[in-house]
């Protein structure tokens, strides 16, 4: 493996020579477009007259009569652009990165303050949440490029921040302040979706299907824009989660001239178009993507002795109006499928996996159609009409040694579709007060069967969720803001409801600092597998469609000291107190708490509890003067209890994460030009405390040639600690014309085995460790033309 990877070194190093080499002396210097427009948070109306100054260049502007600005012939590279109007926040949006195949469209929203002495606030972008003051995250495009590791993928890049670790290296699964994956939400353009990944098999101990999780996102980041991660206390506009949210937001295609992208890598091949649609502003941005292990899988060349294919297509059209507000029509989706087949040579197996024919199939697609129309100078009024649906199947043969006969031996399909309308009303008083009102209304549709050796679930269910949901926003005094809302949430096929306040203040303690508390009460539905689970020994239980939602209580202290060069020190403290949890009282081990991709067979009862606290600290330095950095430790405790009164650990209890990401840049030229090369690296180290799993009863799995655990010792057996360095070095390249980037991404370069579970082995008949990923090198070549 080192061999080649030093191999993979050499090639890289003379691609980087020769596109270095390139350039020509004659050549004229590359330069582009930064324009974009500033907009009220609250009531998106134009803000005219703001102040546009480019710091790093020492040029300004200010905003005409539709809050537009405009700076022609920028020379490419890094900018961090400062706005700034009377009445408002003033911000700095540093890591504006310019190149010459695309030109730099900005949408800054500018926030109501009667604190004008205030430091400039500076963010990587413009915020666009109301009502969060605490654990929340803006993911930029430009970062998951950026950052090492990450696949291109927003949720991998979220594992950086504090609070957040990867629950298996082939998945994107987020465990959240020692939360399961399941408890955390998807959205796109505000409203909730289906699991938006492809193979969202992968990374499971059963191989069966999650819920929030896969291998990599169906959207491309070709289409996305700037996105909101939230970690906990979420505002009011946000419910059916326990743990976190991923709103994903789609960017705006150019609505001035065709551009062009195409990136070829491990992940897949992307290709890429936008621009403008007629004269009136109107513009399209359309990608679609194959896999590299797909096109592999044409030539029989398999990953890891697996056919593993995907391909996917998103797209989204804008069209604004006069008078009738702005029109956006949306869609994505994604085909992948996973086959493993055993090889008919016994001689060739050495582990249980050998002896099966495995067959994966998944279906994934959202379409939408959002309004937003200014009703006078106060009131804005959005509606959003999306249907989401996601299909699952997969089959587990096992291959008789005598005659290769197939027995069919676990069969997985299950449908989920969700249609919603949503819309919200945000009215502005002044400066000092605003109220936001809306309503979603979704009906989803669950349809699961699944059948294994010991156990099965299968039902359907069709029912609304109709949550309603109300914000208001205080600015009390100069210095201290408040926001207070009310969610409720019904789900009408089994009369669950909840009734969830939230609060959250903020106080600024100086120019360069403020305190801030936030309280929220949450729930979340059950998965279908818990709903539909049946016993197989008692024919008469039919299940746990009445189970009640489960909560949570989240409450979130916040400090954060901003300095002057672009960067700030965080300290979180966060406790969250869960009730209502399905627990099983023949099994009190049993929390679902605990669960990824499997369920049980048993009556349960919303008789469970959980604990989840902890410390988070964070260091943040923009990318400003060729440098970055992002530093986090967290520390926290994640138990879990039930009806016999015993506190246990959870299974995401790691107690520790921490996370270094650096990073450097250099400008270069040929003599006499205008800079025009830009090389940099960056590396991140990933150290977590080890999860929790489940002890096997070795002698009892020999015995009886199967997986047996010893269920009294639920969650005792402490994994390693999970240690993993990813390295990233690249080339960006503008010419006049178009500009290109070479990466080299090597995800675990140390090759660090990193334990995954344990299990015991049919065929080895002894109980075997199954590890993550090793190193994985990804390279990777873009042009934007």
């Amino acid at each position: 493996m080192y061999r080649g990877f030093l191999t993979v070194i050499i090639l890289v190093g003379t691609s980087f020579g020769l596109i270095a080499q390139s350039s020509s002396k004659n050549m004229p210097s590359a330069s582009q477009i930064i324009r974009g427009k500033v907009i009220d948070f609250v009531s998106e109306q134009p803000v005219v007259g703001a102040s546009i100054t480019v710091l790093n260049a020492k040029k300004g502007t200010e905003t005409n009569a539709d809050g537009s600005f405009l700076f022609e012939k920028m020379p490419t590279g890094r900018y961090q652009v400062q706005v700034s109007s009377v009445g408002y926040e003033s911000q700095i949006i540093a890591e504006i990165l310019l190149e010459s195949g695309k030109e730099m469209v900005l949408e800054v929203k500018l926030h109501p303050t009667s604190n004008q002495l205030a430091e400039a606030v500076v963010r990587a972008t413009s915020a666009n949440l109301s009502g969060a003051v605490t654990s929340i995250q803006n993911i930029t495009t430009e970062q998951i490029f950026r950052y090492p590791g990450t696949y291109l993928d927003p949720a991998r890049l979220a594992t950086a921040y504090a609070g957040v670790a990867n629950s298996n290296d082939q998945a994107n699964g987020m465990v959240i302040r020692g939360n399961s994956p399941n408890g955390m939400q998807w959205r796109l353009e505000g409203v909730e979706i289906v699991n938006p990944n492809h193979l969202s098999n992968a990374g499971t101990f059963s191989d069966r299907v999650t819920q929030n999780s896969g291998g990599v996102n169906i959207l491309s980041a070709q289409l996305l824009g700037n996105m909101n991660f939230l970690t906990g206390a979420f505002p009011a506009e946000y419910g059916n989660a326990l743990s976190g949210v991923m709103d994903m937001r789609l960017r705006k295609g150019n609505d001035k001239k065709h551009e062009f992208t195409a990136q070829a890598g491990l992940i897949g091949i992307d290709l890429a178009a936008e621009g403008p649609i007629g004269n009136n502003g109107a513009s399209y941005l359309v990608n679609y993507r194959y896999s590299f292990t797909g096109l592999l899988a044409t030539m029989g060349v398999k990953f890891g002795g697996e056919d593993i294919r995907f391909q996917d297509l998103a797209f989204n059209l804008n069209f604004p109006t006069k008078k009738a507000g702005t029109f956006m029509l949306f869609g994505m989706g994604g085909l992948s499928s996973n086959v493993f087949e055993a090889q008919r040579d016994t001689t060739q197996w050495e582990v249980q996996k050998d002896g099966f024919d495995i067959y994966y199939k998944n279906r994934m697609g959202a379409a939408g159609l959002s309004h937003s129309l200014n009703i006078g100078k106060k009131l804005l009024w959005k509606t959003v009409i999306a249907a989401s649906g996601l299909k699952n199947t997969r089959e587990g043969y096992v291959l008789s040694k005598v005659n290769f006969q197939r027995f069919l031996i676990q069969a997985d399909s299950s449908i989920r579709a969700k249609a919603s309308v949503t819309t919200n009303l945000t009215y502005k008083f002044n400066e000092f007060a605003n109220l936001k009102v809306g309503v979603f209304v979704t009906r989803q549709y669950d349809e699961l069967f699944a059948r294994s050796a010991d156990k099965r679930a299968n039902g359907a269910a069709e029912g609304l969720i109709i949550q309603p949901y109300a914000n208001l926003h205080l600015n009390l005094l100069s210095k201290l803001s408040a926001n207070v809302g009310l969610h409720y949430l019904n789900y009408t096929f089994n009369q669950t409801k909840s009734v969830e306040p939230r609060f959250s203040v903020q106080y600024q303690l100086s120019n360069n600092q403020s305190l801030s508390f936030a309280y929220g009460l949450h729930s979340q539905l059950q998965q279908p597998e818990i709903y539909f689970a049946l016993a197989t020994q008692n024919s008469a239980f039919l299940g746990n469609a009445t189970l009640d939602v489960s909560k949570s209580r989240h409450y979130v202290l916040s400090h954060q000291y901003s300095f002057k060069k672009g960067s700030y020190f965080k300290t979180e403290l966060f406790y969250q107190q869960l009730f209502n949890i399905p627990s099983a009282s023949m099994n009190p081990t049993f929390s679902t708490l605990n669960l990824v991709e499997d369920f049980t067979p048993e009556p349960l009862q919303n008789s469970g509890t959980g604990r989840n606290y902890g410390l988070e600290l964070t260091y943040q330095q923009y990318l400003i003067n060729g440098f970055y950095a992002l530093t986090n430790a967290t520390l926290y405790n994640a138990t879990y209890k039930n009806n016999d009164g015993v506190e246990r650990n959870s299974r995401f209890n790691g107690k520790h994460i921490f996370n270094l990401t650096i990073g450097k840049e250099w400008v270069r030229s040929k003599s006499g030009m205008p800079p025009n090369r830009t090389f940099g690296t960056s590396i991140r180290v990933i150290w977590l405390g080890g999860f929790y799993e489940r002890e096997v009863n070795e002698q009892a799995s020999i015995d009886n040639k199967r997986l047996i655990y010893r269920n009294a010792d639920a969650f005792t057996v402490k994994q390693p600690d999970y240690f993993r360095p990813d390295f990233r070095i690249y080339m960006k390249k503008s010419k006049e014309k178009y500009s290109r980037t070479l990466a080299l991404d090597i995800q675990n370069i140390a090759n660090y085995q990193n334990v995954s579970y344990s299990y015991y082995d049919i065929l080895q008949n002894k109980i075997v460790r199954q590890y993550q990923m090793g190193l994985i090198p990804i390279l990777s070549y873009r042009w934007e033309f």
